[in-house]
This record gives C-alpha cells, structure tokens and sequence, in this order.
C-alpha cells in the first residue's frame, strides 16, 4: 500500500491537479483509495453514472465502447477524470487488461473536499484554464 507521500507523487502526474499545491495535493491523498485489480475487472462501464476517477499505478486498462478500442491507459495514465466534475453517465467502459493497482477518487469525497479547501478549487481551474487556453493556442 502506498503512503500518502507516494500517493502526492503519483497525483502530481494528473493534469488536473497540476496547479494543486503539494500541501493540499496531501488532502486529496487521503481521499485516494489504492485498488488492486485482476484481469478483466471492469471499473465501469458505459452509459454508468460518474461515480469515481481511476489513476492507473501498475498494469493498464482498456477503454472501449463496445468492441472499438478507444485507447489503452498505462501507468500514470488516468481514466474517468470528468466523472469529477460532470454528472453525464460514462462514454466508455473501462476494462481491466492484466494485473493492476489504480488510486480511485470517489466524486463525493473529491465535492466534499473542494468545499473545505478553496486552494484545491483555485488550483484545479487554474490547470483546467490552462488547458483549455493551449487547445485555443494549437487553433489559432
């Protein structure tokens, strides 16, 4: 099991926690379950409700609709970020491909918790502008 330095050091890979101190990025470690994984284990499906996002730590995940592949997650990837911030059911489903760890942030406690921390709020639309603002840039 990971400590909580480690799970701050693994977050500090999400996009949208770049702009998240490492003090408040502690916060949101203590929320972040470490998950074992076995071959085959759907972490959600599609057309679910966004319950969670999923860190993937060891292995990789298969991020399908139906038989089209949409992509293959891998360490540090991350799969269902939006299920944070944005109530739509899942576009894909998420399957397991071979023995893996992944950090879960249920979207409850990541709620609770930007209620009690401004600076996490502050800090993930900060990387949230920052991204939309270089999508602009490769536009233009």
């Amino acid at each position: 099991m990971l400590t909580v330095i480690e799970k701050v050091m693994a977050l500090q890979n999400v996009d949208v926690f770049s702009e998240v101190s490492t003090q408040h990025l502690a916060h949101l470690a203590v929320i972040a379950e470490e998950i074992a994984c076995r071959t085959g284990d759907v972490l959600y499906k599609e057309a679910d409700p966004p319950l969670a996002m999923y860190l993937i730590l060891e292995g990789r995940v298969r991020l399908h609709r139906g038989d089209l592949d949409v992509t293959i997650a891998g360490p540090n990837d991350v799969c269902g970020t939006w299920a944070l911030f944005d109530d739509e059911p899942r576009v894909v489903t998420a399957t397991v491909l071979e023995t893996s760890r992944v950090l879960c942030i249920e979207r409850d406690n990541f709620i609770h918790l930007l209620a009690d921390y401004v600076e996490i709020t502050q800090g993930v639309l900060r990387a949230m502008t920052k991204h939309l603002r270089g999508l602009v840039e490769r536009v233009q």
